[in-house]
């Protein structure tokens, strides 16, 4: 088949990938180019471990403190506000015990097969030393903190996840010298993994696409229309005529969306983070505070700090206040960490209200495949993702069920 993938970040360049793996005629699109947006500048983790939504139930009753604390691990720009209040009350609905049940339930299988794909990826391209397999501490400050997160904990062991709870600084030393004794607990989970740099992991996939005959276009794809015999697509300057297409282009995707009629709840999540230079400090293993909403990993020799979420669309301007809080709080929390020299970003999440990805064909127009709404899980999910979309292009049946993730679920 001939087929069309909007969108070169992770994801997008997957999905390429497994599609032109399986004999399939591929041309991939992106408006700037491979990996330029959330791909690029995340935190390189595969965070196979979090099958926790975002919307946990009582987590309304936390939001007010957050919202509008600018460094806090949620907030919303004031004048994005009212614009997001929809979002907001189908993320309360998520939050709902029922709904809350399941959407742990899909985000396990999510993990679970996104994981097992990662690995036959690897095997297949010869990407082992692209990878960091040095675990992850996740860190809380005193008792309370620590008793809160024991449901989620027994949340993963009833998935299957390995992990060991420590108690006191001495034993979370052992793991991870030069943390503030402020941190008395931790849990630490010892098959999660990180890629060397999330650009480089993106650029090899697409160097191994084009490899396979793949094609890459710079075309900022603004127009789709889906009829039964083919899918057209098309920029200021071209058009393009294909027998599938998957819409992969993040927190972009939503506009391409409702040409076919789908109004979806989708967000964006605008990610901060600074990149310190080689040196900045000893960090052996990805770093999380769980209290605060941010990470510390490693990214090739140097030391990146971001995360939290940030619900504020798409053309507010940054707030890079938001990456210089994050960054004197890692200071605080990681006495030695050497904080000059850094360089700042922001980029583009796409957030679903109850943290699971749309993946499926698009309901009234099968020919289109979508295959976005990852949130920050969208290099952990994009290999699982990507197999997933191949199957369902071919009108095969995927390794898992896909009910959870389909688009008419809103």
């Amino acid at each position: 088949m001939k087929i069309g993938v909007i969108g070169a970040g992770v994801v997008g360049t997957s999905a390429a990938l497994a599609l032109a793996g399986r004999g399939h005629d591929v041309t991939l699109f992106d408006r700037e180019g491979v990996a330029a947006g959330a791909s690029r500048g995340n935190a390189g983790a595969f965070a196979f471990t979090e099958i926790i939504p975002l919307a946990t139930p009582g987590i309304m009753r936390k939001a007010p403190l957050w919202l509008f604390d600018p460094g806090g691990p949620l907030s919303i720009p004031p004048a994005y506000a009212l614009r997001i209040a929809p979002w907001l009350a189908a993320f309360w609905r998520a939050s709902l015990p029922d709904r809350y049940r399941a959407a742990v339930a899909a985000q396990t299988a999510l993990m679970a097969h996104s994981s097992a794909a990662l690995e036959r990826l690897v095997a297949a391209h010869g990407l082992e030393g692209l990878l960091r397999r040095e675990g992850q501490l996740q860190l809380y400050e005193g008792e309370g903190e620590y008793r809160a997160s024991l449901p989620q904990w027994q949340e993963r062991r009833a998935a299957g996840i390995r992990f060991e709870l420590l108690q006191g600084p001495a034993a979370i030393a052992e793991i991870q010298p030069g943390l503030s004794p402020r941190f008395t607990h931790a849990g630490y989970t010892p098959d999660w993994l990180n890629v060397v740099d999330p650009l480089l992991w993106v650029e090899k996939l697409a160097e191994i696409f084009a490899g396979q005959g793949g094609r890459i276009e710079r075309a900022d794809i603004r127009q789709l229309a889906a009829s039964a015999s083919e899918v057209r697509v098309a920029d200021g300057a071209g058009e393009w005529s294909f027998d599938r297409v998957v819409v992969a282009a993040g927190a972009h995707s939503g506009a391409l969306a409702r040409q076919l009629g789908l109004h979806l709840p989708l967000e964006t999540e605008r990610g901060y983070n600074t990149t310190l230079p080689a040196g900045a400090f000893d960090l052996r293993t990805h770093v999380s505070f769980s209290g605060h909403g941010f990470v510390v990993s490693r990214i090739g020799e140097g030391i990146r700090v971001g995360g939290g979420v940030e619900l504020g669309g798409l053309e507010l301007p940054p707030r890079m206040a938001r990456a210089e809080a994050l960054l004197a709080k890692a200071a605080a929390f990681l006495p030695g960490l050497n904080t000059k020299g850094g360089t700042q970003w922001m980029g583009f999440r796409p957030s679903m209200p109850d943290s699971l990805p749309v993946i499926s064909a698009a309901p009234s127009s099968p020919a289109v495949v979508l295959a976005f709404g990852h949130g920050h899980l969208g290099l952990t999910q994009s290999a699982g993702t990507a197999e997933l979309v191949a199957d369902i292009v071919e009108g095969g049946t995927p390794a898992i069920d896909i009910s959870p993730y389909r688009a008419s679920r809103f």
